[in-house]
């Protein structure tokens, strides 16, 4: 028993979604698409769970945020799928996959072939027992990777209005989930082994200004510590979190959020793997011209900063999507991807976007006082490589953006800090002011505010203008030599 079709896109996460709209986009026939999922449920943007649908008062729920409403676009509802000629094979497990034959086994015993394959598995959660804690199984210790997560998480929550929660973890999981507990008036206590939460992103001082308000909120931080064990009912109900430092809090409720693991295992030893997911090139094309993947699950080159990365993000996952079905439909018209990482996050009042890369030396700029409005620049080997700004309107946030992607010289941090966000303004103004015809064969050089971009290299405008000087000599010459011969 098998079925054949010329696409398929294994995984139904956030990916798949944006990725089957771009194949109708592109014209895909009826039949030619078929997408594969463990999830009963069509594809859904999934940080929605982390933040409306954990809501007490008009919380978020399907079909109010299939794909691919995230990016303003259509709601992909099962429906759509159907009108589409879309095959949706949900609430299925592929247990292997035969790379080369190019098949699929699901858990049902059904074959599924296909021409060109796009592996959009994502992640998975960590789980305690990966790291030697018993309990994961208890009915009041949630994860939140998926929509039955969410649902369990949302239950738990329910029953435990005025109780304890302890969430483990000072991730974006974490901190989204904390925020949510305490607007569902529950007592939350974070723990997290780093000095501050969200360390891989934030510095200490863009830390401090979340923590302060969390506190503000009733949220309590314990770090440096981990957790160890739990304690337990008759009912196998935890009851208490004991810490390694040798502190115990009460739990009514855990939240874990301690980081995610790539889906590759189908794929071992019959794809390259690299940094732990699969290593793709510029079209998302992995070691095996017909399979391709995208989002969590990818390592791809991230042409900006010129080496491979793998990017945990659901902005990643959407354009990375479309960027593939581009590369399979029209290969020939398809450049390569070139992504400028993206994180984001809104908790409470604040909402903060981040763009680039968090390495090297660290400017502050704006109001850290009233936390209403701040940022951060990141700057490596005289280059802006990285910028952060909470409290922006839509336009600054564009504006750090394209200002990043441009990666400009700094020549001057203190002047950098102290124009905070009009250095990222003035970038972008004289980007968009200086023309080609305003500078000879297109080079550009603009110096200002301790700011120097080269758009083409000099020796460009210097040879050219050697031919230019050359030409003219010899019809100079020509046309002379005719006037001697006249005369």
């Amino acid at each position: 028993m098998g079925r054949a079709f010329v696409y398929v896109i294994l995984g139904g996460g956030v990916g798949a979604g944006y990725a089957a709209l771009e194949f109708t986009r592109r014209g895909v026939s009826d039949g030619e698409l078929c997408i594969i999922s463990e999830e009963p449920v069509a594809p859904y943007e999934r940080p929605a769970l982390s933040k409306g649908f954990l809501l007490p008062e008009a919380p978020a729920r399907l079909p109010s945020f299939h794909t691919c409403v995230g990016a303003n676009d259509e709601k992909l509802t099962s429906k759509w799928y159907k009108d589409h000629g879309i095959e949706l094979v949900l609430g299925t497990r592929v247990k292997s996959v035969d790379v080369r034959r190019k098949t699929l086994l699901s858990s049902t015993g059904e074959t599924i072939s296909y021409k060109f394959l796009i592996i959009a598995t994502g992640a998975r959660a960590l789980k305690l027992e990966e790291f030697g804690v018993e309990g994961s199984d208890a009915e009041n210790v949630c994860y939140l990777r998926d929509l039955s997560d969410a649902n369990r998480l949302a239950t738990v929550i329910q029953s435990s209005s005025n109780g304890n929660a302890v969430v483990i973890g000072g991730g974006y999981i974490g901190m989204e989930c904390a925020a949510s507990l305490v607007i569902n008036k529950i007592n939350v206590t974070m723990v997290f082994p780093e000095a501050h939460c969200m360390a891989r992103l934030f510095t200490p001082k863009i830390a401090s200004v979340y923590e302060d308000y969390y506190r503000a909120k009733g949220v309590k931080f314990v770090k440096g510590t981990v957790l160890s064990s739990f304690e337990f009912d008759s009912n196998k109900k935890v009851t208490a979190v004991n810490l390694k430092d040798g502190n115990q809090l009460p739990a009514d409720l855990v939240v874990v959020g301690i980081g995610i693991r790539p889906n590759t295992s189908l794929f071992e030893g019959q794809l390259t793997i690299e940094k732990g997911g699969i290593k793709v090139n510029s079209k998302m094309q992995s070691s095996d011209s017909s399979v391709y993947a995208i989002g969590d699950v990818a390592t791809f080159p991230v042409k900006i900063f010129g080496e491979m990365r793998r990017l945990e993000h659901v902005d990643s996952a959407r354009k990375s999507a479309r960027h593939a079905v581009s590369a399979i439909m029209e290969p020939e018209k398809t450049g390569e991807f070139d992504y400028l990482p993206f994180f984001y996050s809104r908790v409470f009042a604040f909402s903060w976007q981040f763009y680039g890369d968090p390495v090297g030396e660290v400017v502050h700029f704006g109001e850290y006082e009233d936390g209403k409005s701040f940022g951060a620049y990141w700057v490596k080997k005289g280059h802006l490589v990285g910028s952060f700004l909470e409290g922006g309107s839509k336009e600054d946030y564009e504006t750090i953006s394209k200002a990043t992607k441009l990666k400009p010289a700094v020549t001057d941090m203190e002047e950098l800090g102290s124009e905070g966000l009009g250095f990222a303004q003035t970038i972008v103004s004289q980007q968009k002011d200086i023309k080609v015809e305003d500078a000879p064969s297109s080079e550009m050089v603009r110096q200002s505010s301790g700011v120097v971009i080269m758009e083409k290299p000099l020796h460009i405008w210097h040879a050219a203008t050697g031919v230019v000087v050359a030409a003219s000599v010899a019809a100079f010459a020509f046309w002379y030599g005719r006037r001697r011969r006249r005369w």
